[in-house]
């Protein structure tokens, strides 16, 4: 950042707040934010991963059921209740935005006076399916937009892929374009590569992974309402894919690792012996 941007960080400091949207009543795997994973419910290893992070200055739960907002709170972490209607993780932290930047602004040492302000603030969604996010990766998030002019539309982190993922339809991929914008996202393997075994296209083509998480300008996240109903959407059950078609950029930043959502009984496996490996 120039001086002059600086001084703007100075006088008008980012705010970041992680908001975790969770629901009980998941289609392929009904109450799994609760399943147990090395002793503890799935969802408070989330919240205590997220508490982690060194930018965030608050770690929310948005939920429309009463259990999970009795179990977080006695887990000490702050809860906005949303409709059971809400769509996605997006349309539900998109529903309680206004309570979002709120919540960020006072959570900012010295911020009392300082009235909340949507294109300063960024709200990080984590997936309350994801027991293993690293704090470090949401700080990651968070330095990118403070750092970034102009400041992006929406960030989410992408890594690469291994071939055993490629073909994995509870795997969800990511085709960037050369500046690093995502093009698209799809459960499918993209891109295709004509006139190669499929087991062979990673040979041929970088593939990226989704890490799952999203940051979003909280001015941004409170369009998603308004945004056009998105056919692509509702095909492939992907949420950002409603940003895409509205034509909201969605910037991303590579980070290395390998990273799981547990979307599947065969990925709660595959997570319990991860945090058994790991020591609990």
């Amino acid at each position: 950042m120039n001086e002059a941007d600086l001084q703007q960080e100075a006088a008008d400091p980012w705010r970041c707040l992680v908001a975790v949207p969770a629901r009980l009543e998941s289609s392929r795997l009904p109450n799994k934010v609760m399943a147990e994973i090395g002793g503890q419910p799935m969802l408070r290893r989330v919240l205590e991963c997220c508490r982690q992070s060194r930018r965030a200055a608050a770690v929310v739960l948005c939920t429309d059921s009463d259990l999970l907002r009795q179990e977080a709170e006695g887990w000490g972490f702050p809860v906005l209740m949303t409709a059971a209607s809400c769509s996605s993780g997006s349309d539900r932290l998109a529903s309680v935005v206004d309570e979002l930047t709120a919540l960020a602004a006072a959570a900012v040492a010295g911020a009392e006076a300082a009235p909340p302000d949507p294109a300063r603030t960024v709200i990080i969604n984590v997936q309350g399916d994801q027991p293993f996010i690293d704090p470090a990766v949401i700080d990651a998030m968070a330095e990118a937009f403070a750092g970034t002019t102009p400041a992006p539309a929406v960030l989410t982190p992408v890594y690469r892929m291994g071939a055993e993922k490629v073909h994995n339809p509870n795997v969800v991929k990511t085709l960037l374009a050369a500046d690093g914008r995502a093009l698209y996202f799809s459960r499918s393997a993209i891109p295709h590569v004509r006139g190669v075994e499929s087991a062979d296209w990673s040979r041929h083509a970088p593939y990226w992974g989704h890490v799952g998480i999203y940051g979003y300008r909280a001015d941004v996240l409170a369009r998603w309402a308004h945004l056009p109903h998105s056919p692509l959407e509702h095909t492939e059950k992907l949420e950002q894919l409603r940003l895409i078609e509205a034509g909201i950029p969605v910037g991303t930043f590579p980070v290395d690792g390998d990273f799981l959502s547990v979307d599947t009984a065969e990925q709660l496996e595959q997570a319990r012996a991860i945090a058994l490996a790991q020591g609990g």
